[in-house]
């Protein structure tokens, strides 16, 4: 197994989470409860600690596969790389094959 930087993917963790919270928080909570349908008055079914601890366990196992798969000392551009590709190949195409689904 490749030597992982703990601090590293600690730091992606929390950077993943602040930014999931922002994301649809303060930034785009209107217009994200808009499209999906909800309004302030939905009732969440999940309890926010699981939801929030869910989340942050997630983040830090992609954090931590990322890290695996970019190798213990990956320049700025590999890593950058890594994850245009990852996105684009991976991520997007899976997003792209629900959307007929959510429409």
């Amino acid at each position: 197994m490749h030597h992982i930087s703990w601090i590293a993917v600690i730091a992606s963790t929390v950077a993943a989470f602040v930014l999931g919270g922002l994301w649809y928080g303060p930034l785009f909570s209107k217009p994200w409860m808009r499209e999906m349908g909800v309004d302030r008055t939905f009732k969440q079914r999940t309890p926010r600690p699981v939801l929030f601890g869910s989340a942050i366990t997630l983040n830090f196992l992609a954090a931590l596969v990322f890290a695996v798969f970019v190798g213990p000392a990956p320049s700025l551009l590999l890593a950058l790389g890594a994850g245009a590709g990852v996105g684009l190949a991976w991520v997007g195409p899976s997003m792209l094959i629900a959307l007929p689904i959510a429409v």
